[in-house]
């Protein structure tokens, strides 16, 4: 599934380095710590990986 804003993109890269060790967990916050604690790694790649491109900067509140 695809990130739907640059915002949770960053998060979920933010996520991703702190789930592979690169950047400490304690350093995260908001969105990403949650991302961090709820996602395995390979739903965390998916969501970084999207292309920013035409997106958004905050996706719109549901």
């Amino acid at each position: 599934m695809p990130a739907k804003s640059k915002a949770q993109q960053m998060a979920a890269g933010a996520a991703l380095a702190a789930k592979r060790g690169e950047r400490k967990a304690s350093e995260l916050k908001g969105a990403s710590k949650s991302m961090h604690k709820s996602m395995n790694e390979k739903q965390l790649e998916e969501f970084a990986s999207t292309k920013q491109k035409g997106k958004p900067q905050h996706s719109a509140k549901s």
